[in-house]
């Protein structure tokens, strides 16, 4: 197992606060649960947040993708994610599918893509680089992995304001040529993701209008016959 540990500085606009990024662990179930609620208030759908169960799923399954970020021993953001064998001719999937409903019991050793399920950063520390650090630790899980691919389904929670005007492909791109800006979707942006497809009813998000948008980073370490890592 590759065990994560990094100590890291952040600015909070104030001073440089030291930062915490490691697999979550039974213990940290509590304080996961917690940073859920605080996260996905309504009218986020609260049956879509983690349960117990699914988050000691997690850890027995595949703790090398189950991340949490603590700022003075609090878990202020996590990120979770499986491998999975993915096709890019076939691409559309449910997120209850490709997960296993979120307790990625289905996870493959032997697949070719990291496949995140879920990332969250508490409202107190956004916009200070929290998720930006969990990503770029997903990153280097990949290429330790030698996986081909980060991939994920973004949603898209500005979409239902113009959905009668844009469909949600005219949507995605009034995004990237700037004149939208959509919170998750410009986030993954700024983290080096690609938008490669969108899917329709991916999941249950009436702002989305369940759509989901996959978003993609290619590992540029990848080879078919093996993958040679920088670290």
């Amino acid at each position: 197992m590759i065990t994560i540990q990094k100590n890291i500085r952040f600015y909070d606009g104030r001073k440089y606060e030291k930062l915490v990024i490691r697999q979550y662990t039974h213990r940290d179930v509590a304080g996961l649960l917690s940073l859920q609620k605080e996260c996905f208030p309504s009218p986020f759908p609260q049956e879509l947040l983690w349960s117990k169960e699914q988050l000691h799923s997690h850890i027995e399954t595949f703790q090398e993708g189950a991340l949490c970020a603590l700022v003075n021993d609090v878990i202020i953001g996590s990120m979770t994610a499986l491998i999975v064998q993915f096709d890019p001719g076939h691409p559309d999937h449910t997120w209850a599918e490709i997960t296993d409903h979120g307790y990625i019991r289905n996870h493959n050793k032997e697949g070719n893509t990291l496949y995140v399920v879920d990332i969250s950063v508490s409202p107190s520390y956004r916009k200070v680089g929290i998720g930006k650090w969990l990503m770029q630790t997903m990153y280097e899980l990949t290429v330790s992995k030698q996986l081909e691919r980060l991939l994920g389904g973004a949603r898209i929670p500005r979409y239902h304001k113009y959905s009668h005007e844009l469909t949600a492909e005219q949507y995605v791109e009034a995004v990237l040529e700037g004149e939208k800006n959509d919170p998750v979707l410009s986030f993954l942006l700024h983290c080096g993701r690609e938008p490669v497809g969108v899917v329709r009813n991916y999941l249950e998000d009436e702002e989305s209008l369940h759509y989901g948008v996959l978003m993609e980073w290619k590992n540029p370490f990848y080879q078919k016959t093996g993958c040679v890592s920088p670290f």
